[in-house]
């Protein structure tokens, strides 16, 4: 949803009203992953996107009708029976849209839910999708730092809900979560959609080179937060980097301990270590590949450079098992030569390390082609995400 906030934003300050479509489930191929949206304003104006064109149509007509209506539906696009290019998803997923009107009225909380979003601060909004009390529909807490505002209709949904909240925003995640109808923790009646509005993933680029200023235009593409880290200041500018949200002039293992330390750095961090240069990667290393919980740990060099690089690190006291959480030599054989081609081939390489992928063509393989994180992790009590 982040995308059209500002779009949504608008209409809400100028006292209007818009319908927000937003994907709350996917199964199987779905185009867009949950939490993409789109915004219809009065004036019939668009912006986002549900499906990648495959029922935007239909998904606009049902937005229209509920800005007259005011009633929140939710609707389930899936692949037709009869004729796969009627409204329906050609690529054969399905995937389920919740669609409600915004306003003053609707949801007074909006302007601080986008100035969390702006300012980087964690917050989840809660949604009622499914009930069999109309009057429950689209009723909505944020869960953030300062607390819980809002009402899903009783102190013990909320109560209920907000802790759960409170766990997938920790970790990032948006899905589906069902209830008894008042919030109890067994049975069904209510589904609620929980939408984690958490800072960007950092991406940690250590060596200020020419591959680490290709490297941090695709971070900053894939929307990670991208620092560049280098022990000489007349290397590391902004100027030289101008992809990267932060230049600073450290140590390697120096900062990367600061940032550790003070809860900086978490499992959806990317470390990308570009120096091969051993008095800089191997106590940096040393310190990356003891952080537990870091997303991926990838460095740069030749294949003598890694035997010499992993000598040193085993010789520092490195275990082979945290020595196996390295991704090195760094990124995927895509016959990479340039600075910014080989950015492209990392990059591949931490999409695959994130959800799965092989690298392989899609040609060469058969099954899905979309992966799940959950599939790896295991669903738990979650619906979606």
């Amino acid at each position: 949803m982040h995308d059209i906030l500002d779009d949504v934003l608008h209409v809400w300050q100028s006292g209007d009203v818009a319908a927000v479509a937003t994907v709350i489930r996917t199964f199987d191929s779905a185009p867009r992953p949950v939490g993409a949206s789109m915004v219809v304003g009065s004036d019939g104006a668009v912006s986002g996107s549900v499906s990648g064109g495959c029922v935007e149509g239909a998904v606009y007509e049902l937005a229209q009708d509920v800005m007259v209506s005011g009633a929140p539906v939710l609707t389930r696009y899936g692949i037709s029976d009869d004729d796969a290019f009627a409204v329906g998803l050609t690529c054969g997923g399905t995937l389920d849209v919740f669609v409600q009107g915004i306003s003053r009225r609707t949801f007074p909380e909006l302007d601080a839910l986008v100035a969390d979003v702006r300012g980087n601060v964690p917050v989840a909004v809660a949604t009622v999708v499914a009930h069999a009390d109309p009057e429950r529909l689209g009723r909505r807490i944020l869960v953030g730092e300062t607390g819980v505002r809002g009402s899903l209709g009783s102190a013990r949904a909320d109560d209920a809900v907000a802790d759960d909240a409170k766990g997938l925003l920790a970790s990032g995640r948006s899905a589906v979560l069902t209830y008894g109808p008042d919030g109890q923790r067994r049975g069904e009646g209510m589904d609620v959609f929980v939408s984690s509005h958490a800072p960007p993933p950092r991406m940690l680029v250590f060596g200020a080179i020419d591959f680490a200023a290709a490297v941090a235009q695709q971070g900053a593409f894939l929307g990670y937060r991208v620092t560049v880290c280098d022990a000489r200041a007349v290397f590391a500018t902004p100027q030289r980097f101008p992809a990267a949200e932060q230049v600073v002039v450290a140590w390697p293992h120096d900062y990367l301990s600061e940032q550790f330390a003070a809860g900086e750095v978490d499992e959806r961090t990317v470390v990308c270590v570009l120096t091969h240069d051993p008095k800089f990667d191997v106590p940096l290393l040393e310190v990356a590949l003891r952080i537990p919980n870091l997303a991926f740990v990838g460095a740069m060099g030749s294949r003598r450079t890694h035997d010499d690089r992993t000598a040193r690190l085993l010789a520092a006291g490195l275990t082979e098992s945290e020595l196996t959480r390295l991704a090195s030599p760094i990124g995927l054989d895509l016959g990479a030569r340039t600075p910014q081609e080989t950015a492209v081939s990392i990059a591949a390489e931490i999409i695959a390390h994130r959800w799965g992928g092989t690298g392989e063509p899609l040609r060469a393989r058969r099954g899905r082609i979309h992966h799940d994180a959950a599939e790896a992790e295991g669903t738990g009590k979650y619906d979606a995400v």
